[in-house]
């Protein structure tokens, strides 16, 4: 299936918790879902350390490449080691600054923190500001969870939205202040979703007759997942995406797709075939 005319993206997830195994990665895994739902092309997750020097490289790398959304995740907190928005700085050469909008939610954040009992203190400490700390030209996004900002900049071509690590804070700027600006600005295909799953036939016999289908249309990508053995029986999910100009024209031709598949498949003598439907974003 070809990217068709949809913006691309790319996810940056930073933090050594990550590379060494104590944390598992499932922001990149929901931001995915999120993009490629939105009508997005999804070309690359990377997964960098704590490192001034691999976070701007990776970040540069993909303004390099054209990428039109770059999403970092990670890397906000107001510790030493939180040295993302650093990384961005020094990738566009924007230096960073004390955010106007970043200081007043930090100000909010802290007064309203201090009136539960959650801090001793109300006054923004150096660590604090830190998280205030934004590159030159960036826009604040509110974090109505925790209390880094996010940060929004434009750079060229390109937006490079940096969200934080904990995945609630993520996914609530990412919903409220990040996916409202790319269904605005972003260019999109409509895409669909369906599958199959066929039992008692072996991914590499159910193989030519997915090669087959999939060569007729460069908008359709069928891809196998292998479920292993259930009672003697090999289990195989067939997945077709789809993608198109408009819902109703994308919907119809994945279905077509389906029928074909189902009835090709039925002539292998399977034990049985089950439609599913497929949801590629929540």
């Amino acid at each position: 299936m070809g990217r068709g005319k949809s913006s691309s993206v790319e996810i940056i997830v930073v933090g050594n918790e990550v590379l060494n195994g104590e944390v598992l990665d499932t922001n990149s895994n929901w931001l995915a879902k999120r993009l490629y739902a939105s009508g997005l092309h999804v070309r690359r997750i990377t997964l960098v350390r704590d490192d001034l020097r691999e976070i701007a490289t990776a970040i540069r790398e993909a303004l390099r490449r054209g990428t039109e959304w770059v999403v970092t995740t990670g890397g906000l907190g107001p510790t030493d080691d939180d040295m993302t928005l650093q990384g961005v700085s020094f990738a566009t050469r924007r230096k960073l600054t004390l955010n106007s909008e970043g200081l007043e939610m930090l100000r909010e954040r802290y007064a309203k923190l201090y009136e539960m009992g959650v801090v001793r203190e109300r006054e923004l400490t150096p660590a604090r500001l830190k998280m205030a700390m934004l590159p030159r030209g960036a826009k604040a996004l509110r974090n109505r969870v925790g209390s880094a900002p996010g940060s929004l900049l434009k750079h060229g071509r390109s937006w490079i939205v940096s969200l934080p690590g904990v995945p609630s804070e993520m996914k609530d700027i990412y919903e409220n202040e990040v996916e409202p600006l790319i269904l605005r600005n972003a260019k999109r295909v409509y895409r669909y979703v369906g599958g199959l799953v066929v039992r008692g036939v072996p991914e590499s016999t159910l193989a030519p007759l997915l090669s087959s289908v999939s060569k007729k249309s460069k908008l359709v990508y069928i891809k196998s997942h292998p479920k292993g053995i259930e009672a003697g029986r090999s289990v195989v999910e067939v997945i077709v995406h789809g993608e198109g100009s408009s819902e109703g024209e994308v919907e119809k031709l994945v279905e077509s797709v389906l029928r074909e598949l189902h009835d090709r498949v039925k002539r292998l003598m399977p034990d049985s075939i089950e439609r599913i439907e497929v949801k590629s974003g929540s």
